[in-house]
């Protein structure tokens, strides 16, 4: 039995094995070599679990996919910006697209040098974001207004610097995603709308503390087929022949991120990344240009898992209710996009299932992880696996209900490692008066 769901493509990080427990055999789900039972009684619950050599093993197939263009894997930072997940990325040659002034200082921590592959991205940066990112010597400001613009150019003046520069451009192509995170329409805030791009590249142009380098989009996130890249790229191309035509340099594409993964078996089964390289790639066929790429959920979220321990078991008249010891405030997801995350039991006792919702403490209707869902059964005190919870788990969290944070956990092989421990009461007070 495997919890990994291999057949749609992600790594076999989480799978069942026999261990035995008080003289008997049980099947138990294991982070690689370690059964998570043991995490649980180690580190507590709730606590999120990743898996080293899944990140590994879907990073080097993202560069597999690209390896006949030129490009950097720019790890979108957003996703899980756990300092150990940055330091084991930048030590497989990665870069990273961040979007505030705070994750550019986690890249940062984990290494000064990794700024020098850092795209900074994000509709609303500020004046000390930008003289922070230009006294790092970022790579590449991706930017998305004309008052950006102007900013910028005023911040690198006064430090007499050039900051480089690609526009944000949107291609307006729908990406068939949640409206949430959909973001490549005129509808949504990001980037500068195609019609003007030429115009506000010849603006830059005539800026002296700037340097053209390149154009940036990115459609959205959680995209399954790719159709809408192909579209998007197709746009972009012709924008920088016309550039190009135009006299500016440009050295770099960044196509963004933003390819899905199979959160359920039942869906049709996503994209490959073999099959969006090809999408990406093709209209570049006769463009010498750098590519630069912006996976985040691909490559961290089928790696990790939020483990949480049952709490009560309790029913109505029309409901069966499990209360889990995580909730809304550790995985937002659900509750906030009406996210499908499977659960499956760390210890299945029982192949029959059961219709309930997998609710939390929190004091909400919303707080809830799973609703009408076939569960097997799962007694109070058993623990429960949410799977593919690696991306946009921790990096959403929060102390609503003053409840602390999950612990963090980075499995490799047979060793568990506390990346970041579990907060505590006087964590939560420390900044207040």
């Amino acid at each position: 039995m495997s919890a990994s769901k291999s057949a749609s493509g992600r790594p076999p990080s989480f799978q069942y094995h026999k261990i035995k427990e008080a003289g008997a055999s049980a099947s138990t789900l294991h982070c690689e070599d370690i059964p998570l039972t043991s995490l649980a009684d180690r580190f507590g619950t709730p606590l999120y679990v990743y898996s080293a050599s899944s990140i590994r093993q879907r990073y080097r197939a993202f560069e597999h996919a690209f390896r006949r263009q030129r490009h950097t894997v720019c790890y979108s930072v957003k996703a899980n910006s756990s300092l150990a997940i940055l330091r084991l990325l930048a030590g497989m040659g990665a870069g990273f697209d961040v979007v505030s002034g705070g994750e550019l200082e986690r890249v940062l921590q984990a290494g000064r040098r990794l700024a020098r592959k850092v795209v900074f991205s994000g509709v609303g940066k500020t004046a000390e974001e930008m003289r922070a990112a230009l006294q790092a010597g970022i790579l590449l400001f991706n930017v998305e207004s004309e008052s950006e613009l102007g900013l910028l150019a005023e911040c690198a003046a006064r430090l007499n610097k050039h900051a480089r520069i690609s526009l944000r451009v949107n291609p307006d192509v729908p990406a068939r995603t949640h409206p949430h995170i959909s973001t490549g329409l005129h509808q949504h805030k990001f980037g500068v709308p195609l019609s003007q791009a030429r115009n506000l590249y010849a603006q830059a142009a005539g800026l002296k503390a700037l340097r053209v380098a390149g154009v940036s989009m990115h459609i959205g996130s959680q995209i399954t087929r790719v159709g809408p890249f192909a579209d998007a790229m197709r746009r972009i191309v012709r924008l920088i022949q016309q550039l190009r035509a135009d006299g500016l340099p440009i050295h770099y594409l960044d196509a963004g991120g933003g390819l899905g993964i199979a959160y359920s078996n039942s869906s049709p089964p996503p994209a490959t990344v073999s099959d969006y390289a090809g999408a990406l790639l093709r209209p570049l066929s006769k463009l010498d240009v750098h590519l630069l790429l912006e996976p985040g959920r691909w490559l961290v979220g089928p790696a990790g898992i939020l483990l949480t321990r049952v709490l009560y078991r309790k029913s109505t008249t029309s409901r069966t209710f499990v209360v889990v010891d995580a909730a809304m405030n550790d995985l937002l997801r659900p509750s906030l996009y009406d996210a499908y995350h499977e659960i499956v039991p760390v210890q299945p006792a029982s192949c029959e299932t059961e219709l309930v919702d997998v609710v939390g403490p929190v004091c909400e209707t919303g707080d809830f992880l799973a609703r009408n869902r076939g569960l097997p059964f799962v007694p109070e005190g058993g623990l429960l696996a949410v799977l593919d919870a690696g991306a946009y788990g921790m990096a959403l969290s929060s102390n609503y209900n003053t409840r602390p944070r999950a612990a963090e956990v980075l499995v490799d092989g047979s060793a568990a490692k506390l990346i970041r421990r579990r907060e505590t009461m006087a964590d939560l007070l420390r900044c207040e008066k």
